[in-house]
């Protein structure tokens, strides 16, 4: 069961093969044996998921199953679950049992999915690495003699699916955070148009740039689960009215014609030459099928960086300000007064990383920096966008590395929050534009992952998809395990 596709376990199910009973019960066997290696999970709901099981199979039986009809999947917890635990990974949140579903759960669960719990992430979503939850860092399958990083913030999501203890997981991604750990676990995940996917109900970091996504081994149970994931929502001002494909009957277009560009400033000496060599190799398998590459110019993405972790701090400055030790989450004990309240329980709930960010947002938005902070890196905002709008005037995609690098230790870059933050830099400008964007596995490098980035024009989640879909039938990176999940 732990290899077959989204569509090869609805055949099985609806064909009676194995009940969705049966099958819950292996992931749960699977997460219960196997989760104590990567801490993948910080909620495992067993009790519900068979009482979803035993539902789906009466379904099934009745005749009323849809596609997704007891298929078990794993949500980020950042979305909430009505009566289940969300923690966003936040000490802040420990006890937090939300009295309603996001819009991304509630459509699973109208779908009939089957949810097994609730994955690790970097507290709040800030974070490349998943070293920044109050319940423990996320260990990546793909470890060989040192401890690796599942990337992050939504790398419990992604070393669920590389372990094969989901057959699929939600993500969010504000500047990497779905297309970085699909990389470094060799996953494929999607970052969709900003406002495709509902964000009510998924707990903010960056309002402007948050964007629910699947992640999944393959484009077609990625284009399967957007189907679901996607659609506007009235509950969400950010959410677009906007026609929503057929994302899976455009998975086996040919892309013979297909303009494709590659950017310079990508492409350049900094590029570790073996992710070169990989994406060159990838790159032919494109050109066999049809597709024309040129070269793109990107002249403002350098400024990705600087401008995101503007931005990003000053709109997680405004949205955590509501976890006061007041309303709900974590509250200190005995607290002197109002002011010794607002501070020991904010000190107390938050971690290093979300208070550094706060801090620096606050600086940013306060007087008399605003124009010289936000103000200016909004402007550079444009500039990056107007950049993709210039090239997608030629080209019909965007083809780019995904990362820097492979996977690295654990605690190897945890002194330097700028040499982590570097990690984000291909994914990063892709959210400051609002672009769809997906990761790939496209090769290894001494045994561990390397994911390949394809950028859309908006609302063009259709192509990429497609175009990952053809990769992936012309390759068998996707299918690669890591060692030992099969214990």
């Amino acid at each position: 069961m732990l290899d077959k596709s989204i569509k090869e376990l609805s055949e099985g199910l609806q064909s009676g093969a194995f009940s969705s009973v049966e099958l819950t019960q292996r992931y749960l066997d699977r997460i219960t044996r196997l989760d104590s290696r990567y801490n993948s999970f910080v909620t495992v709901d067993e009790a519900s998921a068979m009482a979803q099981a035993k539902a789906a199979d009466a379904r099934i039986a009745k005749g009323e199953a849809t596609l997704w009809t007891g298929i078990p999947l794993a949500h980020k917890d950042v979305f909430c679950t009505d009566g289940l635990r969300t923690t966003c990974g936040s000490r802040m949140l420990e006890n937090f049992v939300p009295p309603y579903d996001a819009t991304v759960t509630a459509n699973f669960k109208q779908a009939g999915a089957v949810c097994l719990g609730k994955t690790n992430m970097d507290e709040f979503a800030m974070g490349s690495s998943n070293e920044n939850s109050y319940f423990g860092k996320v260990i990546n399958p793909w470890s060989d003699e040192i401890e690796r990083v599942p990337g992050g913030s939504s790398g419990g999501s992604a070393a669920a699916v590389a372990a094969r203890l989901a057959p699929v997981a939600t993500g969010t991604d504000t500047g990497g955070s779905i297309r970085q750990p699909a990389s470094f676990c060799g996953i494929t995940g999607l970052k969709p148009t900003y406002g495709r996917v509902s964000r009510y109900g998924m707990i903010a970091y960056a309002s402007s740039l948050d964007q629910g996504g699947p992640m999944a081994r393959s484009a077609e149970d990625a284009a399967l689960m957007l189907q679901v994931m996607a659609g506007h929502d009235p509950k969400d001002s950010t959410s677009i009215k906007q026609d929503v494909p057929d994302y899976a009957a455009a998975l086996e277009q040919s892309i013979k014609g297909l303009r494709i560009g590659l950017p310079r400033e990508f492409f350049n000496a900094q590029l570790d030459s073996r992710i070169q060599n990989i994406l060159q190799d990838a790159i032919k398998v494109l050109e066999a099928q049809g597709a024309i590459f040129s070269e793109v110019s990107l002249p403002n993405v350098e400024l990705g960086i600087p401008a995101y972790y503007v931005i990003a701090p000053a709109e997680c400055s405004a949205n955590l300000s509501r976890f006061d030790g007041v309303r709900y989450g974590h509250r200190c004990e005995a607290p002197e007064d109002l002011m010794d309240l607002y501070m020991r329980s904010r000190s107390e709930g938050f971690g290093d990383e979300v208070q550094r960010r706060i801090l620096i947002g606050t600086y940013a938005l306060s007087a008399g920096y605003y124009d010289a902070y936000y103000g200016k890196a909004q402007q550079v905002r444009r500039l990056i966008k107007n950049d993709y709008v210039n090239a997608f005037g030629n080209v019909d995609v965007i083809l780019s590395p995904t990362t820097p690098s492979t996977t690295f230790g654990i605690g190897s870059k945890g002194e330097d929050p700028v040499q982590m933050y570097l990690e984000d830099i291909y994914t990063i400008t892709t959210n400051l534009a609002g672009l769809p964007g997906i990761s790939l596995p496209a090769g290894q490098i001494d045994g561990l992952p390397i994911g390949m980035q394809l950028t859309g024009n908006y609302f063009d989640e259709a192509r990429i998809l497609n175009v990952a879909h053809q990769f992936q039938n012309a390759t068998d990176w996707h299918t690669q395990a890591p060692h030992g999940i099969h214990d």
